[in-house]
């Protein structure tokens, strides 16, 4: 397949796309990035993830380059172009390019790309036998709160949890406390109450993890955000995942401990129908 995809204002076929050695991504992965879910060729809570656009490029103090509508125009016509009906839009913002320098010399002219990606159906195996994680030392950089391309420590996490089987690796920090996945949010339900960490620097702040959290407040599901130790997620009665490109999955075991019956549970898959429900009545 040749992909159409998005260089600096341009559509290209991917090998025709190419970006310099001296970017600022290349030399120091100095740069930001979104995934935006699509559903029935449409775009799933593209305003959040708009909102987080702003928040990583202000972190970084990387000039916006394209507005949210500008944005959501590229997004519309690569799903089109590439004739994509579930998946996601992939975009990436370098700094720039410029002579290697740890510290950049003025206001750069950043670099823009973006490309589509097919995904699992939300219809999938997974979502019916689930999924199971390995624990891993949490060895990410301090501002995870930044979407930023700087994923060596997810990367590594990814690869030992792939290495023993499991479909991801869950994050343990230096004091025996959950924060999130290598690339999906968290959740543990014990006796009908869900638990997710609370928004920090410690994790990024995902946005079907922001649309979990709101479903559950209008629809009489208890939750709470809170910190937990990796033993509370061992003993809890249910656990998933949830992230743009697998939406929610449930997860059925923790190393060598099964979660639960070992089946997705109930709460999980009221979830799932309904955040499913609202993805394709809000995508735009």
């Amino acid at each position: 397949m040749n992909r159409i995809v998005y260089l600096n204002g341009n559509y290209l076929p991917e090998d025709e796309a190419k970006i310099s050695i001296f970017d600022r991504a290349v030399l120091f992965g100095d740069a930001i990035y979104e995934v935006a879910g699509v559903i029935d060729g449409k775009l799933i809570d593209f305003e959040s993830h708009m909102q987080r656009y702003h928040h990583s490029l202000d972190k970084l103090e990387i000039p916006a380059p394209l507005n949210s509508n500008e944005i959501l125009t590229a997004f519309r016509k690569l799903v089109m172009l590439n004739e994509l009906t579930e998946g996601l839009v992939y975009m990436q913002v370098t700094r720039g390019e410029a002579d290697r320098d740890f510290v950049w010399q003025g206001e750069l002219k950043p670099t823009v790309l973006m490309f589509t990606q097919a995904k699992m159906p939300a219809e999938n195996e997974a979502a019916i036998t689930g999924v199971r994680l390995k624990s891993v030392d949490d060895i990410r950089w301090a501002r995870r709160d930044i979407k930023s391309v700087n994923l060596l420590g997810q990367v590594l996490a990814k690869k030992a949890a792939s290495d023993s089987g499991a479909y991801e690796a869950l994050m343990i920090d230096s004091d025996g406390y959950i924060t999130e996945c290598g690339a999906t949010s968290f959740f543990i339900v014990k006796d009908d109450l869900l638990l997710t960490r609370p928004l920090s620097n410690e994790i990024l702040a995902g946005i079907t993890r922001k649309s979990v959290i709101a479903l559950c407040n209008t629809h009489g599901i208890r939750l709470v955000e809170t910190r937990y130790l990796l033993e509370d997620a061992l003993k809890a009665d249910e656990a998933f995942i949830s992230s743009a490109s697998s939406y929610l999955l449930p997860v059925v075991q923790i190393d060598n401990q099964i979660i639960g019956s070992g089946t997705p549970g109930p709460i999980f898959k009221m979830l799932l129908k309904i955040y499913l429900e609202h993805a394709r009545d809000t995508a735009i």
